[in-house]
């Protein structure tokens, strides 16, 4: 059980949160530069989509712990979350008929090999200052799709790993099991408890034959009974 045991602050070496983390950042300055927060609803639910996008990875990444359950559905809602980011930018360049770099498009192309080699949020931080909002949106877009692919490879290592060692409750069902020496093991077959050796028992002294019976007399006849004489 101790490899479920993570240390402190253990999920910044995921790259699903640092890359969630870039976005974010990147996030909190577009709103913070291009959208009205005082009309613009949009500001809050991006803002909101991006901290979930990261936060979910966190606390997903610690309660596996106590629950692969847990862990695989808060991965999921992160993803989720991204992929509504991810709409928001579409909407934000579409409605302010803004161009939207496809995977052909020669910055796009120039762009995603070098996002790829960086997780550092200082990295983006420096890419976007003084851009305009049609770049910083299509940067921010890049971002969160390398996100996304992360997180679809952490949802099926996770997949692969309940496949291959079972939920939490199942692991520390084995690992009762082999503290104590029987039940169902990891090769899935049931190991009988260790039999006792039992305390031999003691011979019992045999009971000596008892003395035959002698036998008894025979009982002598009785003499006839005389006839009663007739009475007159």
């Amino acid at each position: 059980m101790n490899e479920n045991r993570k240390k402190i602050n253990s999920y910044r070496t995921l790259l699903a949160f640092q890359k969630a983390e870039c976005v974010y950042d990147i996030t909190y300055y577009f709103i913070n530069h291009f959208l009205d927060r005082t009309r613009d609803r949009t500001v809050d639910q991006m803002q909101q989509a991006a901290r979930s996008g990261k936060q979910n990875i966190v606390e997903g990444y610690s309660d596996a712990e106590g629950s692969t359950d847990t862990e695989h559905k808060l991965t999921t809602v992160a993803k989720g979350s991204l992929e509504e980011l991810k709409e928001d930018y579409l909407d934000y360049l579409r409605t302010h008929q803004l161009e939207i770099w496809g995977p052909k498009h020669e910055k796009y192309m120039a762009c995603q090999p070098l996002f790829r080699k960086h997780n550092d949020t200082a990295y983006y931080q420096r890419q976007i200052e003084g851009r305009c909002a049609e770049e910083i949106a299509n940067i921010a877009l890049i971002v969160i799709y390398q996100t996304l692919s992360l997180l679809r490879g952490l949802i099926d290592w996770q997949d692969e790993q309940f496949l291959k060692e079972g939920g939490i409750k199942e692991q520390r069902y084995r690992a009762r099991v082999e503290r104590r020496g029987y039940g169902y093991g990891k090769d899935g077959k049931y190991h009988s408890a260790p039999t006792q050796p039992t305390t031999p028992t003691i011979p019992t002294t045999p009971t000596p034959p008892t003395s035959p019976t002698p036998p008894t007399s025979p009982t002598p006849p009785t003499s006839p009974t005389p006839p009663t004489p007739c009475q007159a």
